[in-house]
């Protein structure tokens, strides 16, 4: 079972907001050392913001794939669709952080992982408003016993 902050939108919600926003400024602090050709600070600031992705975001897709949307596919079986393009926002943030990590680890182009930076923040912002359509602003009806 999932924990009970993932099943009340307010807190779920919450905790995607601060995610993401903290990516966001992350991003723009990379972004920021592009422009000013300053690639030392720009490449601890990428190591920074993949580290922030696996274990603020991805963790949490984590959590949500093996209790929430479990519970919620059970529970209504028509959400089954939704459930299914939500998972796959978690496997294209994944795709996009381990593509992050080889392009670091091959000394690439700041561009390129600036990219895949700025196309996690647009799914996850995609994914979020989904999933607030999913669980709406309502409690999702489960008990907690975590």
């Amino acid at each position: 079972m999932s924990g009970p902050a993932l099943r009340h939108w307010d807190s779920h919600s919450s905790i995607h907001e601060s995610a993401l926003g903290e990516a966001t400024e992350l991003t723009e602090l990379f972004r920021l050392c592009i422009e000013n050709e300053d690639f030392k600070k720009a490449l601890e600031i990428a190591y920074i913001t993949v580290e922030h992705w696996e274990t603020r975001t991805l963790q949490h897709a984590s959590s949500e794939e093996e209790g929430l949307y479990k519970e919620i596919t059970e529970t209504t079986p028509e959400a089954k669709e939704i459930i299914i393009a939500l998972t796959r926002d978690h496997t294209l943030m994944r795709y996009l952080v381990r593509e992050v990590k080889e392009i670091v680890s091959n000394q690439g182009s700041f561009e390129e992982i600036l990219k895949r930076f700025q196309a996690l923040i647009l799914i996850d912002t995609l994914h979020n408003e989904d999933e607030g359509i999913l669980l709406g602003e309502e409690t999702v009806s489960h008990e907690s016993t975590a």
